[in-house]
């Protein structure tokens, strides 16, 4: 059975950073596998956020957090990482882990969200 297992979340102040974590398991190739996070905020549609594959060169960043955001991995613990600096209120929302294999378009696995809440 796959797994995706989220943490880190919280409550952060404006300016502050946080880490998040994804803990992936169930799955042999998950090494292989694109891995992304995604958040939504009510009211608002789900947005992605950033995506690495198994190498650096396959990382793509949102607009929206590129400079403020990243996202890392480490295979041997199958977890993936968003790291958030100077964040805003804006970023309050669910923020979510999701696994693809290489040729999906769609995600097909998803983790159960952690809560992120940013107070000005």
């Amino acid at each position: 059975q796959v797994q995706l297992v989220e943490s880190g979340g919280g409550l952060v102040q404006a300016g502050g950073s946080l880490r998040l974590s994804c803990a992936a398991s169930g799955r042999t190739t998950f090494r292989d596998d694109i891995m992304g996070w995604f958040r939504q905020a009510p009211g608002n549609e789900r947005e992605f956020i950033a995506h690495l594959g198994w190498s650096a060169g396959s990382t793509r960043i949102a607009d929206s957090v590129k400079g403020r955001f990243t996202i890392s991995r480490d295979n041997a613990r199958n977890t993936v990482y968003l790291q958030m600096h100077n964040v805003k209120p804006e970023d309050t929302a669910v923020y979510y882990c999701a696994a693809r294999s290489v040729v999906a378009r769609e995600y097909a696995y998803w983790g159960q969200g952690t809560q992120v809440t940013v107070s000005s």
